[in-house]
């Protein structure tokens, strides 16, 4: 580590004011990812802004048509909410698969999605289901804020304050995790709404995106059986130490149909 100052502000105001005032500041909610980069030395903010504890980032809400989810809100309480379970089943078991019990008690909802990982799991909740995330100065839907690898539509000195999902009984989220991190080596989160199937796809290597060719087949009629990599495009997968991205781009296919099969 190194020389830094930190701050715990008492409000969302507070917070803000100081991201405003100090070019080298980076906002901290659980610091999961954040503070194994700051040891490895590939970030070096001036200041760290914990938000951990506004009161404003807290919380899950019941709200017209589905549920609010609090920046701040760790995964083991999207996971043991009984809100969640009741509202959105998948949301909770997705959260409840995150890592091990260490990182769900202080990893956060709005860290996991402003740091955008590209193995991590809440992106694809959000892009399948088509939430929207509230910040301290707008609203985006999911399509809008998630733009690349590690990389979102947040602006200097913005931060996500609340995600919003709609109440969805028939989704589901598969992971094929790597045995060590836990990290998705791939992951599948599919929803069927009253729009049409929606599936995303996660830790291929460039970023969350959606299996549109999928959701066609399966809106036009088509069987969940039928469902192949050939029917997805290999550029969305990397390949690493873990897997090519031949494997990837198998596995994907494989546990979105075992997902599907989850809603039959």
């Amino acid at each position: 580590m190194y020389e830094l100052a930190y701050s715990r502000p008492e409000s969302l105001t507070e917070a803000l004011a100081l991201l405003a005032e100090d070019e080298g500041a980076q906002a901290l909610s659980g610091g999961q990812t954040l503070m194994p980069v700051l040891r490895a030395r590939l970030a070096m903010p001036s200041r760290l802004v914990d938000l951990q504890r506004l009161p404003e980032l807290a919380g899950i809400r019941l709200v017209e048509g589905g549920i609010e989810i609090g920046a701040a809100t760790t995964h083991a309480e999207v996971a043991a909410s009984a809100h969640v379970r009741a509202v959105l089943p998948a949301l909770a078991d997705l959260a409840g698969g995150i890592g091990d019990p260490a990182i769900r008690h202080r990893g956060t909802i709005g860290g996991s999605i402003a740091n955008n990982d590209p193995a991590a799991c809440y992106p694809s909740a959000l892009l399948a289901l088509g939430a929207t995330v509230t910040t301290s100065r707008r609203t985006l839907a999911a399509e809008e804020f998630f733009t690349g690898m590690f990389s979102t539509a947040l602006e200097p000195g913005e931060i996500v304050t609340a995600v919003r999902f709609p109440a969805c009984q028939r989704a589901a989220y598969i992971k094929f995790r790597n045995p060590a991190s836990r990290f998705a080596l791939v992951g599948a989160f599919v929803a069927q709404l009253p729009s049409g199937y929606r599936i995303a796809i996660t830790g291929g290597g460039h970023g969350v995106f959606r299996w549109r060719e999928a959701e066609q087949h399966l809106d036009g009629g088509g069987a969940m059986a039928a469902i192949t990599e050939d029917m997805l495009d290999l550029g969305h997968f990397t390949g690493d130490l873990h897997g090519s991205a031949e494997y990837r781009h198998h596995i994907a296919a494989v546990i979105v149909r075992r997902a599907l099969s989850t809603l039959a």
